[in-house]
């Protein structure tokens, strides 16, 4: 009110404080204010509970500059709603300099096209949504060594050199409709004659370079006048009027602005400040307050504002930002990405000061990864001792651009050491330049730059080192021999599945509450303890969450890895493709007869039927035998002792449950009684499990194996689907296995760990129609594979033709549905 100051900048604080600031202090005002702020990656560069996009500098390694467009366009629309009409950005240094302390991850690096376009599409993108950008810190702050908050840096180069590379981005940004430009606090000697006399107080710099030679017609703003850089050089109020002598038309941050603006009124009535210079500011002054429409000033509506800066659609942005940016450099023997997982013993090694827990819990969702911690180097060599792949990721802090970034001594030490003896992938969320410390690549077979420690950067840089997406981003520095600004291999995705959100593959976030709630429903009526839900589309999981309890009674929540008993499944996700394979080796036929498959069955009424009646259940088959309903007494229902026993031995050797065992012969009795079963008198579509109790036993007769073991060599490691499995408890804690039931008519206990099915337990717990237990992640990682046609992670398991052979409903015409297998 009685200064009256054209324009405000905030640089702290939360939004909604900001919003209602920005209404006080505009309805103080007779002349509606400019509002600046830096939001260089959004405005949670100044404000708390804001957006934060990802560092210039990993912006800078994106090739696609529509990104980049979208991502000025975001900020801008940020900054728009929260009543900012000027965002000091880009940032269009060229970041020559390593250690650079003030820019460095804020500039797009070291190229000067890479700069200039990247600028360019930020830029537009910010002036589309409606917010003035200004690009800076001109003439270029980019390859200093000190920070001009504190100092005043110097710029030794000649003119043509700064005319090449420092000005470059800034002719491009004038050409295309800059609207400001910040100059900053240097001591450049080619440009101004003065010693240690600031860039931003030099009329030469100003008005000859800026306004003439690149005839920039936009508002031209100092840098902050009380950074050491310039306030040091003189009495703030002789450091206003400089600045604005100049030729500057905005005074930003001044020490003083009651004293500046006095020295400046003095200065005009004794002609020093002519009326032409100072209409000419104003006008500009006025002219961009008409194009952020404050000759329409509404007040901001704080109504709703948290979410109107935390939208879904960033995060959306955020995660095409980091699948483009993240880098290979270094793949020696093409490691990444990582497949054949079945040869593969995995560990993983957190470095740095910051949680890596993101990209560990990532890593597992393709295969089995250990984290190895140790408190002395000797120790952890020898703990990984016991693997053939080394993950090593380095975590530092994502909270600004400026945190440390190097390796310690002690890192780089164990990181040399570990590498010396084991095959290594190395794993940087840190800025480029930390390559720096990485002197040869000689025994890093592969190396990934994921550039910031963010919880996205993180879960896609693990889908990257497994194929889940490709490898796109290039190096936008350089960091020696080794490592060039360009640089950057690129990967094909391997067809593993990906994880993202629901609208990246045409879904809705909000429509899927849904699910939440029928999800919630059915564990709060009781229709199940808990529940482990996943769902996919083309290849992408947006949808992995759990509810519930392992038990109605029991507190133990439901995780991601805990397993269950999936019953029929077993079906298609064992007996099923270990048959597909010897059909496409030629081993067996859809027209196999039984008779021919199974010797016992050669003078059986099963004699003649075929693979393809029986697994389409059109084969007259009845639809399951209660094999243990011989087995108990009649009236009470509990295990006769003829046929179990407490304790293990050689007589009773088939553990059917928790100190329950079934005698060692029964098996024959169970093949007899199929063997002799009558059919059903009319053929027709009647699902059974017993033709799986005939696949598993001739899969087993010709490969001399158990089925536990030959699912688990023929698809499951390969396919990382560890969590996949016969028998669990031989595998698992009974805490990750989740109980079946209460069983008060054959085991009269809680079957935990065994699986439910009697037929399936009175075969030791693996049977070709149930047995199986697993977990929603592992159980997608099939489905996916059957959905590309057989293959996924880099390998094919079948021919697109025998998927589509299983997948063929042959008895449509006779009312029967099904497929080889699978329904239809």
């Amino acid at each position: 009110e009685e200064n009256h100051i054209g324009g405000l900048i905030f640089s702290k604080g939360g939004p909604v404080r900001q919003a209602k600031l920005n209404n006080k202090f505009q309805a103080l005002s007779k002349t509606p204010l400019l509002i600046g702020m830096d939001a260089e990656w959004g405005l949670s560069m100044r404000l708390d509970s804001t957006y934060a996009f990802p560092w210039n500098m990993t912006l800078g390694a994106i090739q696609d500059n529509s990104l980049i467009e979208r991502t000025g366009q975001h900020i801008g629309e940020h900054c728009k709603r929260i009543g900012v009409h000027f965002n000091f950005a880009p940032v269009a240094d060229i970041n020559t300099n390593p250690k650079n302390p003030i820019i460095g991850n804020r500039s797009f690096g070291e190229d000067r096209n890479n700069v200039t376009q990247k600028s360019l599409a930020f830029m537009r993108g910010m002036q589309r949504a409606g917010v003035l950008a200004n690009a800076k810190h001109f003439p270029g702050h980019g390859d200093t060594d000190s920070d001009s908050h504190k100092t005043l840096p110097t710029v030794n180069f000649p003119r043509k050199r700064i005319d090449s590379i420092e000005l470059y981005p800034y002719q491009k940004l004038i050409d295309n409709g800059l609207s400001s430009v910040m100059v900053a606090h240097l001591n450049i000697p080619s440009l101004e004659s003065r010693s240690g006399f600031p860039s931003s107080l030099s009329e030469n710099v100003v008005t000859n370079i800026l306004k003439d030679s690149l005839d920039f017609k936009g508002l031209i703003f100092t840098d902050a006048l009380e950074m050491k850089g310039v306030s040091k050089y003189d009495d703030s109020a002789e450091v206003d009027l400089a600045a604005f002598v100049a030729g500057n038309d905005v005074l930003l941050i001044s020490q003083d602005p009651a004293k500046g603006i006095e020295r400046i009124i003095e200065a005009y009535n004794k002609g020093k400040i002519t009326e032409d210079r100072l209409a000419h500011s104003v006008k500009k002054i006025l002219m961009a307050k008409y194009k952020v429409g404050l000759n329409n000033y509404r007040p901001i509506i704080t109504n709703n504002l948290y979410n109107d800066l935390n939208r879904l659609k960033d995060d959306l942005l955020y995660e095409e930002l980091m699948e483009n940016a993240i880098t290979v450099v270094s793949n020696q023997n093409e490691i990444l990405p990582l497949r054949n997982l079945d040869t593969k013993s995995i560990a993983y090694v957190e470095m740095g000061d910051d949680d890596g827990s993101v990209f560990y819990n990532e890593l597992k969702k393709y295969t089995k990864v250990h984290k190895i911690e140790a408190k002395r180097l000797d120790e952890i060599l020898n703990k990984l001792q016991s693997y053939n792949t080394v993950i090593i990721g380095l975590h530092r802090s994502n909270a600004n651009p400026w945190k440390d970034f190097e390796f310690t001594p002690k890192e780089l030490v164990w990181l040399y050491e570990i590498a010396r003896t084991n095959t290594v992938v190395l794993d940087v969320f840190v800025r480029p330049y930390v390559m720096l410390d990485i002197k040869t690549f000689k025994n890093f077979e592969g190396i990934v730059v994921s550039y910031q420690n963010s919880e996205i950067s993180q879960k896609k840089s693990a889908q990257l080192i497994f194929g889940g997406i490709p490898a796109k981003g290039v190096f936008p520095v350089t960091t020696g021999a080794n490592l060039r600004v360009g640089d950057g291999l690129f990967l094909n995705e391997l067809k593993s599945l990906s994880y993202g959100l629901p609208e990246r593959v045409g879904m809705s976030s909000e429509r899927l509450k849904r699910v939440d709630s029928l999800a919630q429903m059915a564990v709060d009526s009781l229709m199940t303890p808990g529940i482990q839900l996943l769902i996919a589309r083309k290849g992408k999981v947006f949808y992995n969450k759990n509810f519930g309890k392992h038990t109605y009674k029991g507190n133990q929540v439901v995780d991601s890895d805990d397993i269950y008993d999936v019953a029929s499944l077993t079906k298609i996700l064992a007996t099923l493709p270990l048959l597909m394979e010897l059909e496409e080796q030629g081993i067996v036929s859809l027209e196999s007869k039984l008779g021919e498959l199974i010797p016992t069955l050669r003078r059986s009424n099963k004699s003649k039927m075929t693979i393809k009646q029986i697994l389409s259940h059109y084969a007259r088959l009845r639809p399951w035998i209660p094999f243990y309903i011989n087995t108990v007494d009649s009236i009470s229902k509990k295990p006769l002792p003829k046929y179990y026993r407490r304790k293990q031995s050689k007589e009773f050797n088939i553990e059917v449950t928790n100190n329950m065992y079934m005698r060692t012969d029964y098996m024959d009795s169970i093949n007899k009684v199929i063997k002799e079963t009558e059919l059903l008198e009319t053929l027709k579509y009647r699902y059974s499990d017993l033709p799986y109790y005939l696949m598993k036993q001739y899969i087993e007769m010709h490969y001399g194996k158990p089925m536990d073991e030959l699912v688990q060599q023929h698809f499951y490691k390969s396919l990382g689907a560890n969590y996949t499995t016969y028998n669990p408890s031989e595998k698992f804690s009974n805490t990750q296995i989740v109980p079946t039931e209460e069983d008060t008519y054959y085991r009269h206990q809680k079957v935990h760990g065994y699986v439910h099915d009697m037929g399936a337990a009175m075969q030791n717990g693996v049977g070709g129609h149930a047995g199986i237990f697993s977990n929603a992640n592992d159980v997608a990682k099939i489905m996916q594979m059957y959905l590309q046609k057989g293959f996924y992670g880099g390998k094919r398991y079948f021919k697109s033709e025998t998927l589509d052979k299983f997948n063929k409903c042959y008895y449509c015409d006779n009312d029967n549905r099904r497929g080889i297998g699978f329904d239809k």
